[in-house]
């Protein structure tokens, strides 16, 4: 199993920017893939961005397009989601999502960012 720690969020001001990471530990070696989801009060989990471990190839959902950028440092096992221009649609609770080889799924807890006007 992989275990995930998120960090980064906060508070911001519209227009504002944040740089989350997300540190995987434990079986790294299976990773197969990692990403980020985002949940909204009152609204099903959506996809952010995503990286294929093994090929580098990162791949981004509708609402990261332009504005979030995600980086990885194999090293360290660690994927970062740089948002810039962020609104107050982007205020959501933001997990990160690691897969393994053997089909695993693993979640972090979570880390809340919240834009104030």
């Amino acid at each position: 199993q992989v275990q995930l720690a998120e960090s980064g969020g906060g508070l911001v001001q519209s227009g504002g920017s944040l740089r989350l990471s997300c540190a995987a530990s434990g079986s790294t070696f299976r990773l197969y893939d990692m990403a980020w989801y985002r949940q909204a009060p009152g609204k099903e989990r959506e996809f952010v961005a995503g990286i294929r471990w093994t090929t580098g190839n990162i791949r981004y959902g509708y609402s990261a397009k332009n504005r979030f950028t995600l980086s990885r440092d194999v090293a360290e096992t660690t994927i970062f989601l740089q948002m810039n221009s962020l609104q107050p649609e982007d205020t959501a609770t933001y997990y990160c999502k690691a897969e393994t080889t053997y089909s695993e799924t693993s979640w972090g807890q979570g880390t809340q960012v919240t834009l104030s006007s």
